[in-house]
């Protein structure tokens, strides 16, 4: 393993953490309604489990309110009850075209515990983080150890890794900042 294939590595796999990160982040409800809160839903559609964004189209109407209309009409009634029974705490309200979804309240006590969960799901990404690092190294040392490489070079592969782990553990500290930012704003 060279220096840029570790600093490829590195580079993938902690933008794969990044990105799982961010994806738990977007399914923790903030105050504010926003389409990727129902990503987790699933439809069944006709006996297949679908994500309810491919059998509807969602929209945001206000800051507080959530728009879903099925494709097709005959869904509205399955769609209202993966919503319910999903683990987002909402109550689905039917119409004649589709379903409004308030999105209610968060109370501070809600806040701060969601607030606790970001925060786990942010050390979580840290921990992948550092693991691909140690990862890394461990591959890098073992390249010295059967002589592919030279002591400067794992000295040097080592370095830029640790520099994309710094890079993506500062990027997730933003993230989870942001994050608890939305969450904690009334």
């Amino acid at each position: 393993m060279d220096l840029n294939q570790a600093k490829t590595a590195a580079d993938e796999k902690m933008k794969q953490a990044l990105a799982m990160l961010n994806e738990h982040l977007s399914r923790i409800r903030s105050a504010r309604a926003h389409p990727s809160l129902l990503e987790s839903v699933q439809v069944d559609y006709y006996g297949t489990p679908s994500a309810l964004h491919q059998v509807a189209t969602i929209t945001q109407l206000d800051a507080r309110t959530l728009n879903v209309i099925p494709w097709e009409k005959n869904l509205l009634s399955k769609i209202e009850k993966a919503i319910r029974e999903s683990d987002l705490g909402l109550n689905p309200m039917s119409q004649a075209d589709g379903i409004r979804i308030q999105i209610p309240q968060m109370t501070e006590e809600r806040r701060k515990a969601m607030a606790k969960l970001v925060r786990s799901e942010g050390e979580n990404a840290k921990v992948s983080v550092r693991n691909i690092r140690r990862d890394i190294n461990d591959a890098t040392k073992k390249h010295l150890k059967d002589k592919k490489i030279t002591e400067d070079e794992q000295k040097r592969a080592e370095d830029l890794v640790q520099k994309a782990t710094d890079k993506y553990i500062l990027e997730i500290d933003k993230m989870i900042a942001n994050k608890e930012k939305d969450i904690l704003s009334v």
